[in-house]
């Protein structure tokens, strides 16, 4: 399996944390093992848009397509954009070496409180 880099931007936009993870793995989890604020409470269920993330433009082509349900839940996630995305559904693969989220400034994670 080949690694894979993250790059997750604060939502202040002043620090940015490289994450090693590996092919296969749910960018929630990266994101998480790696003390970034998302909530991600439900389990992969669907049922929030808590681990809401904003992709660097310049990345959000790389991904798949959002499902029909995905798109739903972003319109309940506060500060979503265009290039909005849950972490949860993100899946790293090669071609996302380097792939680059920000932080929303609404952000938190109530599992480490």
């Amino acid at each position: 399996m080949k690694n894979v880099t993250v790059n997750f931007v604060s939502s202040d936009g002043e620090t940015t944390v490289s994450a090693k993870a590996s092919e296969g793995d749910n960018l929630l989890t990266v994101a998480q093992i790696h003390d970034q604020p998302l909530e991600g409470t439900c389990e992969g269920q669907m049922a929030c848009s808590t681990c809401h993330v904003i992709v660097e433009a310049t990345d959000f082509d790389r991904l798949p397509e959002a499902t029909e349900m995905e798109e739903d839940m972003l319109d309940l996630a506060a500060g979503a954009r265009r290039t909005s995305r849950l972490a949860c559904q993100i899946t790293l693969t090669a071609a996302l070496d380097g792939l680059t989220v920000h932080i929303p400034s609404d952000s938190h994670n109530m599992q480490i409180v």
